[in-house]
C-alpha cells in the first residue's frame, strides 16, 4: 500500500464527514484547484480506497423496524488461510452487514441485521453456527442506537442555566 499525499488525505477527511460535498466545495475548503480535488477523488475511487458514498440512516425514526445483532464468533483458523476463507463465507451471506477480525476472547465480530429477533436467530443456529471452523457463537442485540460513524442520534437539550461567577 501506497502512501497518500496531503491532498488525498484531506479529501478523504472532508469527505468521510459529509460525502454530499462536491469537489468545488472541496477544493475551497482545502486550497487547491477543483481540477487537482477531482483527480484525487478519481485516483483514490480507481485505487479503491473510496469504496462507496453512504448514508447514515438513523432507522429508529422510521416505523419499519429491523434488528440488528452483534455476534461474537469463536472459529479455528483453516490451515494455510487462517480466518480468511471462514470470514468470506460468512460475509457472503445476505444478512451480514459486517465482519472483523478482533484480538480478544473472539476472533470475528459479525453484524447481522433481519427483520426480527426470530429471523436473526434462526440465522445464527441454521447458518453460522454449522459452519465446521465456528466453535461457539454470542449474540449481543443493539437495542438502541445513539452515536454511529461520528453522528450523533439522540436530540439533547440545550443547557439554559444561568452562568455562575465568584
Amino acid at each position: 500500500m501506497k502512501a497518500l499525499t496531503e491532498l488525498k488525505l484531506k479529501v478523504l477527511d472532508l469527505l468521510n464527514e459529509d460525502a454530499r460535498r462536491s469537489p468545488q466545495l472541496l477544493s475551497t475548503l482545502i486550497g487547491v484547484e477543483e481540477e487537482a480535488v477531482k483527480e484525487a477523488i478519481a485516483e483514490l475511487e480507481a485505487d479503491h480506497v473510496i469504496v462507496k458514498y453512504a448514508a447514515v440512516v438513523n432507522w429508529s425514526k422510521i416505523e419499519e423496524e429491523t434488528v440488528t445483532a452483534l455476534i461474537e464468533v469463536q472459529i479455528t483458523p483453516e490451515r494455510g488461510r487462517g480466518f480468511e476463507g471462514i470470514a468470506e463465507r460468512i460475509y457472503l451471506y445476505p444478512q451480514v452487514k459486517s465482519v472483523y477480525l478482533m484480538s480478544g476472547a473472539y476472533d470475528l465480530l459479525v453484524e447481522v441485521e433481519g427483520r426480527n429477533l426470530r429471523e436473526v436467530a434462526n440465522f445464527v443456529s441454521e447458518k453460522l453456527s454449522p459452519i465446521d471452523s465456528v466453535l461457539s457463537t454470542k449474540t449481543n442485540f443493539i437495542l438502541k442506537k445513539y452515536k454511529q460513524d461520528g453522528i450523533i442520534f439522540e436530540d439533547r437539550e440545550e443547557d439554559n442555566r444561568l452562568m455562575v461567577s465568584p
